[in-house]
């Protein structure tokens, strides 16, 4: 498995298929062009996308900078294999090299698979939160 940054929209087309719905190119060269916004790609052994994590910088007067983990997906015949903390390591890695002071991520909370996912990447479960949430779509 080899990790790399994405940077351009092909790349992240590619890996369509492990998204919610398939990537929109104008919404992704926004992320991509967007300081303080990552994106990972994860590619197996013959070069296919089969993971990728995303990350937002956040940045607050009082508290500094964290890393936001926005969204973390892995294959399905992929799952397992270390290919989720491997993607999280990465972006640790990275917040740690600009300077962010940790790094958060929500998840529910019947979410076994990322629970665990998170876990054995050095994640701390520190219990449960309500989410707020306003559309305005």
């Amino acid at each position: 498995m080899e990790i790399r940054r994405a940077t351009t929209v092909a790349e992240v087309t590619a890996a369509g298929h492990l998204f919610d719905t398939p990537p929109r190119p104008e919404w992704t060269h926004r992320f991509l062009d967007a300081p303080g916004h990552h994106l990972f790609l994860a590619y197996d052994e013959d070069g296919a996308p089969v993971g990728f994590i995303s990350g937002v910088e956040t940045l607050h007067p009082d508290k500094g900078v964290e890393m936001f983990l926005y969204e973390l997906s892995v294959a399905e015949r992929q799952r397992r294999r270390g290919t989720g903390r491997a993607l999280i390591r990465t972006l640790a890695a990275l917040a740690r090299e600009r300077g962010c002071y940790g790094m958060w991520v929500g998840v529910d909370t019947d979410n076994k698979a990322a629970l665990a996912a998170y876990g054995s990447a050095g994640g701390r479960y520190e219990g449960e939160f309500s989410s707020v949430n306003w559309d305005f779509s």
